[in-house]
């Protein structure tokens, strides 16, 4: 029986990395992500941007695993998300989704986000996260997890830059 690698033990190439303009990672439209017309359809830029999320926060030394098993757990949740569409994206684009800390509050922080394809702005996002408990109340953030998604502590808690490739 093969042995299955944990997430921490999986190459950071598959989480993106920290560049100049923010994290980074990559999606490559697949036929499943269009529409009748072959675009993407538009609320697939929403898990393009999920996705990067979650690399961002896994990145930054945060993980959802290690949340929910704290004395008293914890998840994230969205409550909102403000998109702009710019550009469409088609089978076979390889896009760039770029993810930037903007505010920290007491029990949320909000980040901007892009897709980008060949150097144009397909999308963009500002989406705020709320920190609850497993019962959907929000909490705190704790100190050191608001300073891992604050502007301030970016790229705190990440490998460095890597060169993996998309």
């Amino acid at each position: 029986m093969s042995e299955i690698a944990s997430p921490s033990a999986v190459s950071p190439a598959l989480s993106g990395r920290f560049a100049d303009d923010g994290h980074e990672s990559w999606v490559r439209v697949y036929y499943e992500d269009t529409d009748f017309s072959g675009v993407v359809y538009h609320a697939n830029y929403l898990r393009y941007f999920e996705r990067g999320r979650s690399d961002f926060l896994r990145m930054a030394g945060i993980s959802h695993t290690e949340l929910a098993v704290l004395p008293e757990p914890l998840a994230f949740a969205i409550a909102r998300v403000d998109v702009r569409f710019h550009r469409p994206a088609r089978i076979d684009d390889l896009i760039r989704i770029v993810t930037q800390p903007a505010t920290v509050r007491a029990a949320s922080f909000s980040l901007t986000q892009r897709a980008e394809c060949g150097g144009h702005l397909l999308a963009e996002a500002m989406v705020e996260v709320v920190c609850i408990n497993l019962d959907n109340r929000p909490r705190r953030l704790p100190k050191d997890l608001a300073h891992k998604v604050s502007p301030e502590g970016w790229p705190t808690g990440a490998t460095g830059k890597n060169d993996g490739s998309p």
